[in-house]
Parts: C-alpha cells; structure tokens; sequence
C-alpha cells in the first residue's frame, strides 16, 4: 500500500512556516513528511534555504510523522562522520521515525567551501564511501577509516538510536538506481519511471522502499497557479545534467529565461481539477512506487490542504 505524505519545501518557506505546514499535513490526513536539505534556494525569487538539521528537531517536537530528507548530500559541503551524527541525534529525536535520504548533490549547495566540484562517476564514487562510513559510525564503536576519499580517526557516535536510520539513496539514471540498489536501504527518486524502479530492484533493491516526489500548485484560478509555478520553480524543467552543475541561484535564474510559461503548465499540476491532482499522484503508485510526497508551491497552503483533505487522500486511502 502507498504511503502519502507531504513535501517541505526548504528552499521557499520560512522555518516557522515549514512548522505550520507539518502540523497542517498532519491534520489534513497526510501520513509522512519530507523536507529539502539545500544551501541555496534554487533562485532568489524562492527566497529561503534553512538548515536542516535544526527543522528537523523542531519539526519532531510538533508532530509525530515519519520525516525524511530528499535528499541530503552527505560527500562535499559536510563531512560523512558529521552527517552521521546528525542523522543519528535526527533518529533520536524522532523516536526512530528518520530516513535520510542520499544523493550526489548539486554545485549550487556544495561548492561554498571552494572544494572542487567532481564529474558525476566520482561523486557516486564518494556517495558510496560516505555511506560505508556512516554506516561503521551508527554501530556505535570506535571508527577509524582512511579511505579514498574520508578520513576519520577514532571516533564514536554516543547518542545513537534503538535501529540505525535508514539510508535512501537518490538517482536520476540507470548507473544511481543500480547504486541505490547495491547500497541503499531505499530509492529515491523524483519522477514515476517504471524502469528506474525496476533498475533499483533487479540491482539488490529486491522489495526494499522505493520513494518519489511531485510539486502542484493547487489554486482556484488555474491561470495564476500557472504564473506562480512559472515565477517560483523554472528551474524544474532545465534540461540535463543542468541542475548539478550550476552553481549559483544567479546562474539558475539565468538558465530560466528560457522556460515559458506553457512549459511548466504542461510539467506541474495547476489548478483545483481533483482528476488531474489524483492522476498526477497516482501515476507514482501505478510505476511502483511505496511512498509518494506532495508539495504546494505558493501561499495558498491552507486551501491545499483542504482540498488534499476534503478531496484527494480520502481518494487514495
């Protein structure tokens, strides 16, 4: 059965406003929460990029749904070891309710320290050490790793949950799903392709959790959801390896002159069509999917979630 939960969108809401939606997903009848772990906002227009790791020990203190990042990369701009012992305090906070999920990452959060940003096959390749690593640390004895990439020196993780977090590892392409499949826990991954899915499962993914997400902008009048989805999220219809590469909101915003505005009506879910939110979401669950996260772009929060409460989950429940 599929678990439907809601998306926080780090990048455009403020910390206090992440708080009010988690409490508002909660009462709306959405079963899980997921949240974004970026630097950056991908352009200035979204405004916000909080840290992480503080949302989400507020965010445990004000509601009791399952919380995980989609997705975090734990190589370049944070150490493994440090990552490690975020999401282990995460898991305690939670009461054992976190999954940390894991990808390659993007310049655009990555680059700030001025390490160098790798091509695609080494990122994997640290992406993999990283979770050895953090995976000797959550056993809570003594580590000392040197590696290609990491060293770490006599170290021990103290405050450790019951079970370790689980690790999802997010792809995009054939190569990240047949590593998520090998050394993931789960797959993230952000559109409803029934052949990644199944990449993930024959690679060692076998039954193990596979989790996707989408952007709507529900709105009585479907033309300003258009303007609104075109104003604040260009950036989800560049082409390519674009979105890794770029490494500031600058450079985004640049690259998003030219997305249209038919382009992202055609891409995102505007509009308070009950048939085209469901379809949209459902797609998620008929590709394979066991956990999909929904996110509301724009202010309009307290009618999505009563449009999601009133006339979308009681659909998929």
């Amino acid at each position: 059965m599929t678990t439907y939960g809601y998306f926080l969108s780090s990048e455009e809401f403020t910390p206090a406003e992440l708080i009010a939606q988690a409490r508002a997903a909660e009462q709306a009848g959405f079963t899980a929460l997921a949240i974004s772990d970026h630097f950056h906002p991908w352009n200035d227009e979204q405004g916000e990029s909080s840290f992480v790791w503080s949302m989400i020990g507020a965010l445990s203190q004000v509601c009791s749904l399952p919380i995980t990042t989609l997705v975090t990369c734990p190589t370049v701009r944070m150490h493994p070891a440090i990552n490690a012992q975020a999401a282990a305090t995460a898991a305690v906070l939670t009461r054992g309710r976190f999954r940390f999920g894991l990808g390659t990452g993007e310049a655009l959060n990555e680059h700030i320290l001025g390490d160098p940003w790798p091509d695609a096959s080494e990122r994997m390749d640290m992406l993999e050490e990283a979770v050895q690593l953090m995976r000797k640390l959550f056993t809570g004895e003594q580590t000392t790793h040197k590696g290609r990439h990491y060293t770490v020196e006599n170290a021990r993780l103290y405050t450790l949950p019951a079970e370790p977090p689980p690790l999802y590892v997010s792809g995009f392409g054939p190569r990240a799903a047949e590593l998520a499949g090998r050394i993931g826990d789960g797959f993230v991954t952000m559109s409803p392709d029934e052949g990644l899915v199944g990449q993930f499962r024959r690679a060692g993914g076998g039954q193990k959790p596979v989790i996707g997400g989408l952007k709507v902008c529900w709105a009585a009048d479907r033309a300003q959801a258009v303007k609104t989805v075109h104003r604040l999220w260009p950036n989800q219809q560049l082409p390519g390896e674009l979105a890794q590469l770029l490494p500031t909101p600058a450079h985004f915003e640049q690259a998003s002159t030219l997305v249209t505005e038919e382009m992202m009506a055609d891409a995102v879910v505007c509009g308070d069509d009950r048939d085209a939110h469901l379809g949209a979401v459902t797609q998620f669950a008929d590709a394979g999917f066991d956990e999909v996260y929904v996110n509301q772009i724009g202010p309009d929060q307290e009618g999505f979630f009563d449009f999601y409460r009133t006339r979308i989950l009681p659909q998929l429940n």
